[in-house]
């Protein structure tokens, strides 16, 4: 099983308790006044510890009638184009095309769900003597899934979920969170190194995803893998990047 998450950076401000203490147990004239007052207090207390866990509710996302705030979140059919992933253009190579909206997207009243790609230009790799052309190409896949919860607080399933220990089949090698993105935000290094962001904001939870591929040239496509000095691209040097488009595409989703 992933152990607790680790925390990358600081956490924003949490929520405090105050305890209520020093109450006066001496016993006199003035004790029915005394008493009084404890009445008095224990009220405020209890008002205060009412008020603490509203902000706790409605600071994560949950109205009064039970439903998450969609904190200006918009996930339609046409919600792909806010995967302009500016700061992964510049590390990686530009987008080969526009975003692809896949076919498993969901318009239901509960929930909103849209999934979208893009293929960065692919790049030829110098072989291992450095010769120009190996013949291997390599290049980047980048995979957004964007929903929105309209019925159900999507958080629950969203913190359990940064416990599996695999996803569609693949191993999940390590779990970091992410402070100051969303109510909670998590990065997973995959087994297969593709590396993803994942974030719930009220009923948003937003999924962004790096992969990299490495293709054999045609004379070789029984090739069982590169040649030696010929290595899959160190992902973890584009985390920030992936980190910094998420944020951008949050932003675009509530603007789009």
């Amino acid at each position: 099983m992933i152990s607790e998450p680790e925390l990358v950076g600081e956490d924003g401000p949490g929520l405090s308790s105050e305890v209520v203490s020093g109450f006066d147990s001496e016993q006199g004239p003035a004790a029915g006044r005394r008493r009084r007052h404890r009445v008095l207090w224990g009220g405020a207390g209890a008002l205060a510890a009412s008020a603490v866990w509203a902000a706790a509710v409605f600071g994560y996302g949950i109205g009064g009638d039970g439903k998450p705030d969609s904190r200006g979140y918009r996930v339609e059919s046409d919600s792909c184009a806010a995967m302009e992933l500016k700061a992964l253009s510049k590390a990686v190579g530009r987008p080969a095309s526009e975003p692809a909206t896949e076919l498993d997207g969901i318009e239901h009243p509960a929930l909103h769900r849209i999934s979208c790609t893009v293929n960065f230009t692919a790049a030829v790799l110098r072989g291992p003597g450095g010769e120009e052309d190996s013949g291997w190409a390599t290049g980047y896949h980048a995979s957004l899934t964007a929903e929105l919860h309209k019925e159900t607080d999507p958080r629950p399933e969203f913190e359990a979920s940064s416990t599996l220990t695999e996803v569609d089949g693949t191993g999940v090698d390590r779990v970091e969170r992410v402070p100051d993105l969303g109510d909670l935000a998590y990065l997973l290094v995959m087994e297969d190194e593709s590396m993803s962001v994942r974030v719930v904001d009220g009923g948003a939870v937003v999924t962004l995803t790096l992969a990299s591929w490495m293709s054999p040239p045609d004379m070789d496509q029984g090739r069982a893998g590169p040649p030696d000095g010929l290595d899959r691209p160190e992902m973890l040097a584009y985390r920030a990047d992936l980190i910094s488009d998420t944020r951008a595409v949050m932003k675009a989703l509530k603007t789009g």
